[in-house]
């Protein structure tokens, strides 16, 4: 009887959610399970502890909560009321907002390339250029993933984040620009990656709203859910007595006030803390607590849980380069909407428009401005903080019609160039040491190479020659960068001769970095952390490569696949116990 009973329900249950996706009355902003971390107990239990309420932990979270009880802990604010990050006009501010309370936080790689992190509920949903698109279903097989699940979990998403962009002037001649000069086919608009030229999503509604994974907390269980704000995660608990091999089971973090607390798995081998940090926070994290190069977490008198030289290994961030190309008539604002998807490994993107920043009435470039250390005419080694203030103060004396235009730009897949991340200190809010290790292999510079040379080819072509000066070839767009506002620095003369020293002096982030908990290397094919019980690891920190033109779709994608496999797997161990 007990076994039939139990049988039922859980068919019940995977009917209504897995097939209907069952979804809850609450709604962005007015959730009631979001809270001050001040406001916490000093010890709790849950089922699930999710360090990391960003573009992954929200929607794991959101999942996991229709069955069991769980913690999800957000270091940072949210991103609620705050215009900044909803506005497309206001795009760049947070990036460039250095307060301890911006929802992003700066670091400078070794390679000396400015770059940021998310700290906001929604993590970097709330900071990028809001383009969505799926990963490759070649991506999705070399990932072992169940091409059926993948599909509905990014359909869950887009039922909630996704629009499709209005195409203005600017975007149809870099779209119709790059048909001519051969990316082909024309895929139209499309979610799906594939090579050609392509209309693709975006997470910015037709009023220029921003919608973040955050918004995918409407499919919790309101009754089941917790989310802790300002709740900065100081170390992961382990037990090692009387265990085969360690077993997470609970972790330590402090509020805004420095309040310490602590928060507990409930009893069960299947009650998990999931590590989704980002690729800075969840290797930095794993460190902490003891699992990392044991040289390392020796230099920081970390207790050594498990020597895994692995952890922090294989972090890469896929190089931009852009040019700039002023404009002899208006351009609309735009972000990412349009992407070239060549065969050879280069992915071709634009952007346009006037005032991206927060409408102070001071003309800025949003992704390309010094204000966020986008300073592409100045070797990195040279993108200091004075060279951003010059660059900054010059940019203000510019007039309006500096900035009618926009730029070209060109991120290479993969990349296959990495390099490593390492503890600077054992403070959790403070930013690791990163190396990329930009352009190492010479595969990743031939692929921007031949990404400028396409780019050349696009503003020389008939679709865009509106949005050009004649007198301004290809070369002079090179070379006169200081008359930008991106470019007001001296760089190498000449650039246009060769555009390996061009990619190598002007290279750029986009935000797409990753690893550092690599699959197969740090956690296995279920995310889980290899050699230590009950944790995993559900983030950008496990990928190798990045998937699409851009990875945030995936991202969130994997924080509901990976959720409903949890899930599945814990429903079916539960069914087990009543035979």
């Amino acid at each position: 009887m007990g076994m039939a009973w139990w049988r039922f329900v859980t068919a019940a249950f995977a009917s209504t959610f897995f097939l209907h996706h069952l979804c809850f009355s609450e709604t962005a902003p007015n959730y009631s399970f979001v809270h001050n971390a001040s406001t916490a107990p000093p010890s709790s239990f849950y089922d699930y502890i999710i360090v990391g309420g960003g573009t992954a932990g929200c929607p794991l979270a959101a999942t996991l909560s229709q069955r069991y009880n769980v913690l999800l802990l957000e270091r940072g604010g949210s991103p609620y009321g705050d215009p900044n990050i909803t506005n497309l006009a206001a795009f760049g501010a947070p990036l460039s907002d250095l307060s301890p309370s911006s929802p992003s936080q700066r670091f400078i790689s070794e390679d000396g390339v400015i770059n940021a992190r998310a700290r906001v509920l929604g993590g970097g949903s709330c900071l990028n250029a809001g383009f969505y698109t799926r990963a490759g279903t070649g991506y999705v097989a070399n990932m072992g993933w169940n091409g059926q699940l993948v599909n509905e979990s990014y359909k869950w998403v887009e039922d909630v984040v996704a629009f499709e962009p209005s195409m203005k002037q600017w975007q149809s001649a870099v779209r119709d620009g790059l048909l001519e000069v051969g990316v082909v086919p024309n895929n139209g608009f499309t979610y799906d990656h594939v090579n050609g030229t392509k209309v693709g999503g975006t997470i910015f509604d037709e009023n220029g709203h921003r919608h973040t994974a955050a918004d995918l907390l409407k499919y919790a269980d309101p009754g089941r859910l917790t989310v802790l704000l300002h709740a900065t995660v100081h170390r992961i608990l382990f037990r090692t007595r009387g265990q085969t091999r360690p077993r997470a089971h609970g972790v330590v973090f402090r509020d805004a006030a420095g309040g310490r607390h602590k928060a507990h798995l409930n009893p069960g081998p299947k009650s998990e803390i999931i590590l989704s940090a980002g690729a800075l926070g969840s290797p930095q994290l794993l460190m902490l607590s003891g699992v990392g190069p044991v040289d390392q977490l020796k230099a920081h008198n970390i207790s050594v849980v498990l020597d895994q030289p692995m952890v922090g290994q294989g972090m890469s961030d896929n190089p931009m380069n852009a040019i700039y190309i002023p404009s002899p008539l208006p351009v609309e604002i735009s972000l990412i909407q349009v992407v070239g998807i060549t065969p050879f490994g280069s992915y071709i993107e634009a952007a346009s428009g006037q005032n991206f920043a927060a409408g102070s009435g001071t003309g800025d470039f949003g992704m390309f401005s010094p204000k966020i250390g986008q300073l592409s005419t100045v070797p990195p080694k040279q993108r200091t903080p004075e060279a951003i203030s010059k660059a900054t103060e010059a940019m203000s004396s510019l007039v309006d019609l500096a900035f009618q235009g926009g730029f070209i730009l060109e991120k290479i897949a993969g990349p296959v160039s990495s390099g490593h991340l390492e503890l600077r200190s054992r403070d959790p809010s403070d930013n690791p040491s990163v190396t990329f290790n930009y352009f190492q292999e010479p595969e990743d510079l031939e692929r921007c190479v031949q990404g400028i040379q396409t780019i050349e080819k696009v503003i020389k072509s008939k679709a865009f020659s509106k949005f050009k000066y004649d007198y301004m070839t290809v070369p002079t767009l090179l070379n006169m960068s200081a008359s930008a506002p991106v470019n007001l620095l001296p760089r190498h003369p000449n650039a246009s001769l060769s555009l390996e020293q061009f990619c190598r002096d002007t290279v750029m982030t986009i935000w797409h970095y990753h690893g550092g908990c690599h699959v197969d290397r740090v956690v296995d094919r279920d995310y889980k952390v290899m050699g230590v019980d009950s944790l995993r690891v559900v983030d950008g920190s496990t990928f190798i490569y990045t998937p699409g033109t851009n990875p945030q779709a995936t991202v969130m994608m994997l924080g509901r696949y990976m959720g409903v496999r949890i899930l599945k797997d814990r429903l079916s161990s539960e069914e087990d116990q009543w035979k």
